[in-house]
């Protein structure tokens, strides 16, 4: 029978080998945009700072809505210091040792302002979490678009020089066989070098691209991409009545006017000034009777107008600023998104253009000039023309497509749908 330590010893390494057959894998697994946006919002810690921040005012909200500590004053009154009695505590009839008790009274509706003054400041800190994961989803989604059209130039610059370098080899062998010209080879020799340039700077920017989506989601740079989604709908908040209420970033322009107008009704409760009592007990020598002494303290606003008035009127003047400031970013931000929409639109429309006209005249034209050549009517140079342009209304169409794939990412994490902001 197998000792138990050896049985145990082949069950670790039969699991480590099961993981490392499965680490690849999990690696080698298409991230969608959806899944990388996912990742990059659990791997924020931006995230989790503004939830810290919620929960700290959440917890301040309740401490500030309680009375203040008690007080508790020890004291020894009205000691001799010269005479017969010097330092004596008991012969004489006014030394007193006391002992008091004062509690500050502020009324409920002061502590019940003082309180939602941070509740609105924890409502504050969950908008300014929901502006931060709209723009984090816009960001991924971005980055992922961008590793996407990088991927698929490099692709393209790199079936384009594999059909140059065939070109080349093809003249070099006629040139060799004296059926060729040697300004056509050269020629495509320079077509080629030009591809190849090209080809080192989209090597570059790709690598980029991998990288900074490797930024936000935490996984492997060389992650292959998934499909991208369907870009000609959108959910975008612009189609909606009334769509300020659903924005983040206004959501949050109102938390912070809902924290200053909190702070001015503060304010105006401190027009009120806070009561104290106190309850004190002295012991006299024991010739002399003990005593009590009650007290009520409070403070004398002599100087309303300059203090608590002056005061109250800087909160509420804070409340004017702030609501003239999300109005007109109201505006703006609306602004902004109806021309997200019609770019997006128009990007769609140059898009199928391209597709239907251009695209099809451009891959005529190289047919074209490939049956010229090859008839002898011209050169090499028409060819070689003709496919230069072919590239560039490609690479024009990557950049259009990565254009207006942006503007739909816009659109499309304007909201959140949910506290995590995930996508369906």
């Amino acid at each position: 029978m197998e000792h138990p330590s050896l049985f145990l010893a082949r069950a670790v390494l039969a699991l480590a080998g099961l993981l490392a057959l499965v680490t690849p894998a999990a690696a080698d697994e298409p991230l969608s945009l959806s899944a990388a946006v996912s990742a990059a919002l659990a791997h924020s810690r931006s995230l989790d700072a503004s939830t810290a921040a919620a929960q700290g005012a959440r917890e301040m909200a309740v401490a500030a809505a309680q009375r203040p500590d008690p007080v508790l004053r020890l004291s020894l009154d009205n000691l001799p210091v010269d005479g017969p009695e010097r330092f004596s505590t008991t012969r004489d009839f006014m030394t007193m040792r006391s002992i008091a008790l004062m509690q500050t009274l502020p009324n409920a509706d002061k502590r019940r302002a003082r309180g939602e003054r941070f509740e609105r400041e924890a409502d504050a800190a969950l908008s300014e979490r929901a502006q931060r994961v709209a723009l984090l989803q816009t960001e991924v989604a971005q980055a992922w678009l961008e590793r996407r059209m990088q991927e698929q130039r490099w692709l393209l610059l790199q079936a384009q020089i594999t059909e140059a370098r065939v070109l080349v080899q093809t003249l070099e062998a006629a040139l060799r066989g004296g059926r060729g010209s040697t300004a056509d080879a050269l020629s495509a020799r320079e077509a080629l070098a030009q591809l190849e340039q090209g080809l080192i700077g989209a090597q570059a920017e790709r690598a980029n691209a991998r990288l900074t989506l490797a930024r936000f989601t935490g996984g492997p740079p060389d992650q292959p991409l998934a499909d991208p989604p369907p870009m000609r709908q959108t959910t975008a908040a612009a189609g909606e009545s009334d769509p300020s209420r659903n924005l983040p970033d206004l959501a949050a322009l109102q938390a912070r006017e809902a924290v200053a107008r909190a702070e001015a009704e503060v304010a105006r409760q401190e027009l009120q000034p806070d009561w104290s009592a106190e309850v004190m007990f002295s012991q006299r020598g024991s010739a002399f009777s003990n005593m009590v002494s009650i007290g009520v303290s409070v403070p004398l606003q002599w100087d309303r107008p300059q203090r608590q008035q002056r005061e109250l009127a800087a909160r509420l003047a804070r409340v004017n600023e702030l609501e003239a400031e999300r109005e007109e970013q109201t505006r703006e931000r609306l602004l902004q998104v109806q021309r997200w929409q019609l770019d997006w639109q128009a990007g769609l429309a140059r898009l199928a253009h391209l597709d239907a006209q251009r695209q099809p005249l451009a891959l005529k034209r190289v047919d074209a000039a490939l049956a010229s050549y090859r008839g002898g009517r011209e050169g090499l140079g028409p060819v070689l023309q003709a496919r230069r342009d072919a590239l560039n209304l490609a690479l024009e169409r990557l950049a259009l497509e990565r254009d207006t794939a942006g503007l739909w990412a816009q659109l499309e994490y304007l909201i959140p749908d949910s506290a995590t902001g995930v996508k369906p």
